[in-house]
């Protein structure tokens, strides 16, 4: 079984998703990486096929505007998102492409890049092939697999592995807490020291603050935009007109000053309800506008992480560094997932997605709280079982209608879900977190495809329907 890390599930890059923008992207970036320079020099013209998922969803995702982003040599955690739209533009308009920044190609979007709706490639339904046609004639292909949560794989390749020797190897929940009850240790120390395998302390907590400040940047910003979202559905902003009226005036630009007036706010029900939907919604409207987003576990359920953290922070009153061993936590989690299920909507819906990542923040909350290891598995066992058998139907095929509000919903649930853990012996429990994976697993088999992010079901059909009858 692969060894995942912390910053496997959490990935600094742009929305709107993580299967359908940051994959595609990645794998574009990783073609190009893989060619000689000699290849590359010679490279005349270059074309993209994207199938199953990839081709009925891709528009609406901005598969094709990651594709080509990728293939520019542009890194999706470090590129100026204000710049996207022109870069775009200049490609459009100019037909041609720098690729990787070095070599000029003739490039025509509309026919370059091919949506095979009709077409699926055996291993995964968000498949996708790139060539690059020589000036001499010679062809190179490859064809790569976006997997969910920016994970990629290529054709042909063997199954990731990591030679790193982790003291804690971990494929279940039931490995997790049998290391938690023979060592002593929170969840959060145990993924600590096998973090340890990988890299130092000081990166560790480097990088776990980068994300975390990327986390409420992503809010912040949200809840100061507002506006209509690209794509057609004519979606307003909600987040920064919620959470003017909460405050009494629009947010500040300064982030902890802002930060600071929310912990002083009511700590009644209902304002509490307020700002926990209000950070989730800020962070699906940044990232259904190409805003940078942390992958919690993915692009899609990226509100759902931030929005219980900063709840944990702000009405919790948890010191500041609570972050650290709530964010080392919801990774573990997600990493159980994605090991025992799937962690793709084109695989397993929206169970998979919105479902996993309250399942993360669940058991995060729990640890932040005080709760026992397997109390935190309970509570994420309860966000996910509440989640069995949701739909990936986005209307469009934009991560807009229903998915933000769906973030908002999964983290209410893994809130409710931290409360009822903790109020309860563990030993009361029925179901097992490695059960629920399982069942999560087969209830995604089981599934009809076009409820798997094909926006041929569900919402997303009777929408269309409705539409074609006005």
């Amino acid at each position: 079984m692969q060894s995942l890390s912390v910053f496997d599930m959490f990935k600094i890059g742009v929305g709107p998703s993580s299967s359908h923008t940051m994959g595609p992207w990645q794998a574009a970036r990783r073609f190009l990486g893989e060619l000689t320079p000699e290849t590359l020099a010679d490279v005349e013209r270059i074309t993209v096929d994207l199938y199953g998922s990839l081709a009925k969803t891709g528009k609406g995702h901005g598969t094709d505007v990651a594709v080509q982003l990728g293939l520019s040599g542009n890194d999706p955690r470090t590129i100026e998102v204000d710049i996207i739209d022109e870069c775009i533009r200049q490609i459009a308009n100019s037909k041609r492409l720098l690729l990787s920044g070095k070599s000029t190609v003739p490039f025509e979007p509309a026919t370059d890049i091919v949506f095979r709706d009709e077409e699926q490639l055996p291993l995964h339904p968000n498949g996708m092939r790139f060539t690059a046609f020589g000036k001499d004639g010679t062809k190179t292909e490859a064809v790569f697999y976006s997997i969910g949560g920016g994970f990629i794989t290529q054709e042909g390749e063997s199954a990731e592995t990591d030679s790193t020797t982790l003291p804690f190897p971990i494929n279940c929940a039931d490995d997790l807490l049998g290391y938690c009850r023979r060592e002593g240790l929170r969840i959060s120390e145990i993924v600590m020291r096998n973090e340890l395998a990988w890299r130092s302390e000081l990166e560790i907590h480097t990088e776990l603050a980068a994300i975390k400040d990327a986390m409420l940047d992503c809010v912040h910003r949200g809840c100061r935009t507002e506006g209509m979202l690209p794509g057609g559905l004519n979606v307003q902003r909600r987040a920064a007109c919620t959470a003017a009226n909460l405050l009494g005036h629009p947010c500040s630009a300064d982030r902890n000053g802002w930060l600071n007036e929310i912990r002083e706010q009511s700590r009644d029900f209902q304002c509490v309800l307020d700002w926990v939907s209000c950070f989730a919604l800020a962070v699906n409207e940044e990232n259904a506008a190409f805003g940078r987003v942390v992958t919690a576990p993915t692009n899609g359920a990226a509100g759902v992480i931030p929005a219980v953290l900063l709840y944990c922070l702000c009405f919790c009153d948890m010191p500041e560094d609570a972050y650290v061993e709530f964010l080392l936590t919801a990774a573990e989690i997600g990493c159980i997932f994605k090991k025992g299920a799937t962690i793709s909507a084109a695989m397993g819906g929206c169970q998979a997605e919105i479902g996993v990542s309250s399942a993360m923040a669940a058991a995060a909350l729990t640890e932040c709280l005080g709760g026992s290891p397997q109390q935190a598995a309970e509570a994420a066992e309860i966000a996910m079982e509440h989640h069995l058998g949701m739909t990936c139907d986005p209307i469009g095929g934009l991560v807009q209608i229903p998915c933000i509000e769906r973030n908002a919903m999964g983290a209410v649930k893994a809130i409710t879900a931290a409360q009822i853990s903790l109020q309860r012996d563990p030993a009361e429990a029925r179901v097992s977190l490695d059960a629920v994976v399982r069942t999560m697993w087969e209830t995604a088999q089981d599934m009809n495809a076009k409820y798997k992010e094909t926006s041929e079901g569900g919402l997303a059909l009777q929408i269309a329907v409705n539409l074609s009858e006005c």
